[in-house]
C-alpha cells in the first residue's frame, strides 16, 4: 500500500541555505530518506518551495482561473513530501515518526487510493 506523508511546519522550512539550521535539517532529513531507502519503503520524496511560489488553478463555468499563491490563506503549509510503499499504516506510521518534520511540526498520513490507468 503506497502512503503519501505531508510534512508540516508551524514557521516553514529553514530558507538560508548558508545557515548552520538549513544544514542540520539536510542532514536530519538525509539520514531518514536514507534509513527509509535502505528498507526498500522510500519511493519518492522533496522539499517545497514557499506557498508564495505555487499557482491555483480553478475551473468554474468552463472558465480556467489561474492565481498567483496557495489555494488557501493558511498559517501552516505543506512544506514538503514522502511517498512510501509499506505493508500497512502501522509500518507507514513508524517510518513517518522518523522525519523531522515530526519533531518539530506534524506529518500526516494519508492511504494512496489505488486506481487503474485511464483507459
Amino acid at each position: 500500500m503506497k502512503y503519501l506523508l505531508l510534512l508540516h511546519a508551524p514557521d516553514g522550512p529553514v530558507t538560508d541555505t548558508s545557515s548552520p539550521a538549513y544544514a542540520e535539517a539536510v542532514a536530519a532529513y538525509g539520514k531518514a530518506n536514507a534509513a527509509m531507502a535502505a528498507a526498500g519503503v522510500l519511493l519518492d520524496c522533496a522539499p517545497l518551495r514557499p506557498p508564495a511560489s505555487s499557482t491555483t488553478v480553478r475551473v468554474r463555468d468552463g472558465r480556467t482561473i489561474v492565481t498567483d499563491g496557495p489555494a488557501a490563506e493558511i498559517k501552516e503549509q505543506v512544506g514538503g513530501y514522502t511517498l512510501l510503499e509499506c505493508d500497512d499504516l502501522d509500518e507507514a506510521l513508524r517510518w513517518a515518526a522518523t522525519i523531522p518534520a515530526a519533531a518539530t511540526g506534524w506529518v500526516e498520513v494519508r492511504p494512496v487510493m489505488p486506481v487503474s490507468p485511464a483507459s
